[in-house]
């Protein structure tokens, strides 16, 4: 199963998120067009070949930024929805490759409709006139060469940044950059350990590689449904998820709607799931809350660590899901945020945890 297969909810945070992001792209390509456009008309270096009228007049400089940032909205939705899933079984240098010739290709085009626009709405003249214009200043000129460099550049750039805004979870990246956590910072958040359920067996049944594709698939329901309530992944480790949120009462409450929402996204594609696998997958699911401590490590490699009790005995909690037949298991810190209904979570009473010193009572979620 192709994880551009699974059903997501109409409006889902994916979605969203992807439009967020064509939109930056947008808007961040139509700036520096602007600005590289203002810089050589006031140095004087450059005279745009379309331009046959009062050259840089505010009419022709708003159509032309009007040009650039439709296309680059038509590039960015290519890039950024279209092309996500393009040649997955190729090196990402080959992608970025392909793609750029495709974005050059796309280029040429926003070109021509600068020159087009330009003939028809500010010079009045026919169609046939700016095609010609376009053809001789593109082609029978030193212009495409001049300007190709600058384009590879920009969207090798805007490639790499969007590879690398997949590698990290929402801020981290940013975080790194700008050394939030160059020093190690306490903060107090709600860790949720999420696990696929009977693992072993399906792993025997299914193979090392259907396995593999069974557990991405799941993995993309149930982040979609943790990034729906806000939630942070920390880390992905074989076939269980680490999220997290900042330890608020809303964010309590976001965490299990989170599940819920996981939940529905994964009972949408139960039939999938079924025809690819054989396998509806289930998962069980412990949270904490309290404090951690976290910090930047590694050189070659950066990431951002999450370390203390507090993910620890989540873990704990995750792994007591087996012994007490439960679903959903929770700490009393994590209940107190909530504020749910006494029918909403049943006490299994203090329970004892490996390597805690003392028992830790627990609930188990009716959701």
């Amino acid at each position: 199963m192709n994880p551009t297969h699974i059903i997501l909810p109409r409006h889902s945070a994916v979605k969203k998120n992807e439009l967020k992001r064509i939109l930056t792209v947008a808007v961040c390509w139509t700036i520096i067009d602007l600005l590289i456009y203002a810089f050589r008309l006031a140095t004087q270096t450059y005279t745009p070949k379309y331009e046959t009228t009062v050259v840089g007049s505010i009419k022709t400089i708003l159509l032309r930024e009007l040009n650039v940032f439709i296309f680059s909205l038509i590039i960015g939705y290519f890039l950024i929805a279209v092309l996500k899933h393009f040649l997955p079984n190729r090196s990402p240098w080959f992608n970025i490759l392909i793609k750029t010739v495709l974005l050059v290709v796309i280029a040429i085009g926003m070109n021509f409709f600068i020159y087009f626009t330009y003939s028809l709405l500010i010079e009045q003249q026919p169609l046939s006139v700016a095609f010609d214009k376009f053809i001789n200043n593109t082609f029978r000129s030193k212009w495409l060469l001049e300007k190709m460099p600058e384009w590879v550049l920009l969207f090798i750039l805007t490639l790499l940044t969007i590879e690398i805004n997949h590698k990290y979870s929402q801020g981290v990246f940013f975080n790194i950059i700008v050394g939030k956590y160059l020093h190690p910072r306490d903060e107090k958040r709600i860790i949720m350990f999420i696990d696929l359920k009977n693992s072993t067996p399906i792993a025997e049944k299914l193979g090392h590689t259907e396995y593999f594709k069974f557990i991405r698939d799941v993995i993309y329901c149930m982040a979609a449904g943790i990034a729906e309530y806000d939630g942070r992944v920390y880390q992905y480790v074989g076939d269980e998820i680490v999220a997290w949120w900042p330890h608020t009462k809303a964010n309590a409450r976001k965490c299990v709607n989170a599940l819920i929402e996981a939940r529905k996204i994964l009972n949408h594609n139960a039939q999938q799931f079924k025809q690819a696998y054989d396998i509806i997958p289930e998962y069980k699911v412990g949270v904490h809350a309290g404090n951690v401590t976290v910090g930047q490590v590694g050189i070659a490699k950066k990431e951002l660590v999450i370390s203390g009790d507090t993910i620890n005995t989540a873990a704990r909690i995750r792994s007591a899901c087996t012994e007490l037949n439960q679903k959903y298991l929770v700490s009393k810190e994590f209940i107190k945020l909530l504020n749910m209904k006494d029918w909403q979570s049943e006490s299994q009473g203090k329970i004892d945890l490996k390597g805690k010193n003392e028992n830790i009572e627990l609930f188990a979620l009716k959701i």
